[in-house]
């Protein structure tokens, strides 16, 4: 199908493959196939494309589209008008053992069978009747098309636009703010990739997605593969790449133990969600629940290095080439936890009262993320979620006040008044701290929203704030200059908006829905955003424009519990999801 080029849903999964994988006796090499492969492999090294969706157009007898699959990291799709040929490419491909992650098929000759933006790699030896425009399409962007032309080959990149974004951490950046600066993703038109599997393990257990972000082109997320025919099989986690455009899995790399998969529903733990940050090249994260920092290389998944003294890390967050981590030398331990047989809310509410935060002081550790030298240490209790850095500082709230502390030195600049917040505070429900400008945003999930001076620590106001989630951290977002909160978490609630002055607090905007809208209560999730759009999951995924004062809603979208929906690349991602609320508007 072809489709406009922005703004469309990305369904995040666990498996894809252009045919169903069939399995071959592969036979002895004829001549011409090394020739092929020292092709490709030329080919490979000159573009840089290290995975995802190639394409060779014209591929002649599929030797080379044979060739072009490198490694697993690569899904490779042959075209060519002439049936013969097809036939022959395919008899070839199969006698490798190789269809299915290789496949190939006949096409018209002049207009390529993807939606815009899909292809890593075209390759041709002969574009015959295709033209360079079509090309350019169907290529993602920093997508690369190699063709020969007068026995020389040619290479073109197809420029990343200004108008996407990443997403690098959880809640966007370091600073703590879910809003990002992606002017194309907007309400979703149509698919650009899904995957598999098409459901999460089990509405009441832990999520079976833990975290998710997104980085020079590619998404990486942590995820439950274990079987959803019983919750009582064992748990697979693995962090999982693929690419941003197409959903082609490049790598995946086991964790040793995570946190428990029969938590239950609802209860978090929201703090799983820091364990994984992508900047460029990189991607870190623990790879196991008591273990250390690690990083991988974005590309390959291959560790780069181990962190010293990251043991038991909570919390990433990297700015400008620094890591700032939450470190937790005695873990809290959850192995005390053991399902009862109770019905699952009250599982729930058990949870949220014998497992809280334990309220111990954590190492904060500031590191150099190429060398891994310590830059500074300090101990101190630390409120789940509460943290965030900017360009001069980091500010926690250490369960009674806000502390902000030099980001150079880690030396104290400020305390405020105590401020307050849950208590206690469970695994589920966190606080929320947003740096924007020069304010400070803290929530603690009592319905009291504060700002605090940024340089001072001085309390600037404090207002109500609407109740936005359903037993998951509650929304700050900035976003048009204001910062906002929706009245989201129950079927009852009005749904109205309100935006502050991050400054003052005084109230700037205040609309209700201009659609109908109803559901028993939120979709348990955090409300992502960006500079256009508020995207909360009240009923589905609405898309609300508040300069116009419009909701647009899509019932039929909707993302897993605990980490939601992830808006950049000009994309919206959603998760696997196991639930089975509002069947009549999915059906």
């Amino acid at each position: 199908m072809i489709g406009r080029t922005w703004g469309f849903l990305a369904c995040l999964a666990l498996a894809m493959g252009l045919a169903g994988t069939m399995h071959f006796a592969a036979r002895a090499a004829e001549p011409g196939d090394d020739a092929a492969a020292a092709l490709a492999r030329d080919i490979l090294d000159a573009t840089g494309v290290q995975g995802g969706l190639v394409v060779h157009l014209n591929c002649g007898d599929g030797k080379l589209t044979t060739a072009l699959r490198a490694s697993d990291a690569y899904l490779v799709h042959g075209l060519d008008a002439d049936a013969a040929n097809v036939r022959a490419a395919r008899e070839h491909i199969r006698s490798q053992g190789l269809y299915g992650p290789v496949a190939v098929e006949g096409f018209c000759g002049k207009k390529l069978p993807y939606v815009d933006n899909l292809v890593n790699l075209v390759v041709a030896e002969d574009l015959g009747d295709v033209p360079m425009d079509e090309v350019v399409r169907v290529l993602c962007p920093e997508g690369v098309a190699y063709v020969r032309e007068g026995g020389q080959w040619q290479k073109t990149v197809k420029p990343r636009p200004e108008a996407i974004d990443e997403w690098t951490h959880y809640l966007y950046d370091a600073r703590g703010n879910a809003v990002s600066q992606d002017t194309l993703v907007g309400p979703p038109r149509r698919f650009q990739w899904i995957g598999s599997p098409r459901w999460a393990r089990h509405h009441d257990r832990r999520a079976s997605v833990s975290a998710m972000v997104s980085a020079g082109g590619r998404v990486f997320y942590i995820f439950d593969e274990g079987s959803t025919a019983s919750i009582m099989l064992p748990p697979k986690p693995v962090v999982v790449a693929r690419d941003a455009f197409n959903g082609a899995i490049l790598w995946k790399r086991p964790i040793s133990k995570w946190f428990t998969h029969l938590w239950p529903f609802k209860s978090g733990p929201a703090q799983l969600q820091r364990r994984l940050v992508a900047v460029g090249d990189t991607v870190y994260v623990t790879l196991g629940q008591d273990a250390p920092l690690t990083a991988l290389c974005a590309a390959t998944g291959k560790t780069l290095r181990e962190y010293e003294g990251t043991f038991a890390t909570e919390e990433i967050l990297c700015d400008d080439g620094v890591l700032f981590l939450v470190v937790n030398p005695t873990p809290q331990s959850y192995d005390a936890f053991k399902p009862q047989e109770v019905g699952i809310g009250a599982e729930r509410d058990r949870i949220m009262v014998e497992f809280p935060w334990d309220e111990k002081p954590r190492e904060l550790k500031a590191i150099d993320a190429e060398s891994g030298k310590l830059l500074w240490n300090a101990k101190t209790p630390v409120a789940p979620l509460a943290l965030a850095v900017d360009d001069k500082r980091m500010v926690f709230h250490d369960g009674e006040k806000l502390v902000g502390l030099d980001r150079k030195t880690g030396k104290e600049l400020w305390t405020s008044e105590p401020v307050e917040r849950q208590k206690p505070i469970p695994a589920n429900i966190t606080p929320t701290l947003v740096l924007h400008d020069d304010v400070v945003l803290f929530y603690g999930a009592t319905r009291k929203l504060s700002g605090l001076s940024r340089t001072t620590g001085d309390i600037l106001w404090s207002g109500p704030h609407p109740h936005s989630g359903h037993f998951c951290p509650e929304d700050v977002l900035v976003a048009g200059g204001l910062v906002w909160g929706g009245e989201i978490a129950g079927g009852r609630d009005s749904g109205e908006f309100v935006g502050r002055d991050p400054k003052t607090g005084e109230v700037k905007s205040r609309f209700l829905p201009d659609v109908n809208i109803f559901f028993m209560h939120h979709r348990c999730y955090r409300s992502k955003a960006t500079e256009r759009w508020l995207i909360p999951g009240w009923t589905g995924t609405e898309f609300v424009d508040f300069r116009k004062e419009h909701w647009i809603t899509n019932h039929w979208v909707r993302s897993g519990c605990i980490y939601g929906v992830m808006p950049c690349n000009g994309l919206l991602y959603t998760t696997p999801h196991s639930c089975a609320c509002y069947m009549q508007a999915k059906l």
